[in-house]
């Protein structure tokens, strides 16, 4: 059967490509402009004659990044803020989401609970009281203070609890007839039927964990226990030649600031570039399902 299309039927179909097409330049541009700032000479991209492709291609911006040892120091810290944030997390989350999800009838205090997480979502102690707990709590120079700070994002919790609510009953019911407990229901039954919406949970956290920065500020009084994200807001923003060393010096004066800081970006942007796709395939259908109200 061959489908006839009008002419504004053809005319619609043709925006739609073309505004998808400019969405995605949109998203993709920003990400191959860094590349090219980090690729180029240094003179090209003070004179601002680099726009699409790299001029007077250089590999000094990398070479430079390899002997800086801070670097690789934040990017470990980020890598395990995003690991113990992400177990951690997912673990809370789960366990909060799972009892929330059964009616006020089997879970006596759920409507207590939900109108707290509610009011915790949108009302906020501020940033004094936040900095006081953490500091009560040893959570300074810690990290801790940067996995514990936003361990339980009530946002996610409430996307797992509706795409629990929203499996079939009979499935529960009949382990329960043959005998497993809520445990073995939670691990065995309900999260392997649950993966697309953890995978978009986790796809949540590590997003989260990976870009923050302004925790490690508040919380972190030495540059040496900053985050990536952090390390890199301060060489980029905040450029304070008194505290570097010698070696920083240099490697300033020998490299210019934007094709070195475009470098340590684009580095940074390449773990989440590469787990995405692993992901993706989970994440449309978690977060249309989650966000179903049962």
């Amino acid at each position: 059967m061959v489908e006839e299309r009008s002419f504004l039927s053809r005319v619609f179909n043709g925006f739609n490509v073309f505004l998808l097409i400019s969405i995605t330049l949109l998203c993709v541009l920003p990400v191959w402009y860094t590349l090219v700032i980090s690729l180029s000479d240094k003179a090209a991209v003070s004179a601002g004659q680099v726009f699409i492709w790299p001029k007077g291609f250089t590999l000094d911006s990398y070479k430079a990044i390899i002997g800086d040892g801070q670097f690789f120091r934040s990017f470990f810290i980020s890598v395990l803020r995003v690991v113990l944030g992400a177990v951690i997390t997912l673990s809370v989350v789960i366990l909060m989401a799972y009892p929330l999800s059964k009616t006020s009838k089997e879970f006596g205090p759920r409507n207590i609970l939900m109108w707290l997480l509610i009011f915790a979502m949108l009302f906020s102690g501020g940033l004094v009281p936040w900095y006081m707990t953490m500091k009560s709590l040893g959570m300074i120079n810690n990290i801790w203070g940067l996995v514990l700070g936003g361990g339980l994002p009530v946002f996610n919790v409430i996307l797992v609890m509706n795409f629990f609510r929203n499996l079939p009953k009979e499935i529960e019911e009949s382990a329960l007839i043959d005998g497993a407990g809520p445990w073995r229901i939670l691990f065995g039954i309900i999260m392997p039927l649950s993966m697309p919406v953890l995978a978009t949970i986790l796809v949540f956290t590590i997003v989260y964990h990976w870009n923050e920065f302004f925790q490690a500020l508040v919380l972190m009084t030495k540059n040496e226990n900053y985050p990536l994200q952090s390390y890199i807001r301060q060489v980029a923003v905040v450029v304070d030649l008194s505290k570097l060393d010698v070696e920083s010096v240099k490697r300033s004066v020998g490299l210019s600031n934007q094709t070195l800081n475009a470098a340590k970006i684009f580095i940074s942007m390449l773990p989440l570039l590469i787990i995405y796709p692993f992901l993706q395939k989970y994440f449309v259908k978690g977060i249309t399902l989650g966000s179903v109200k049962g």
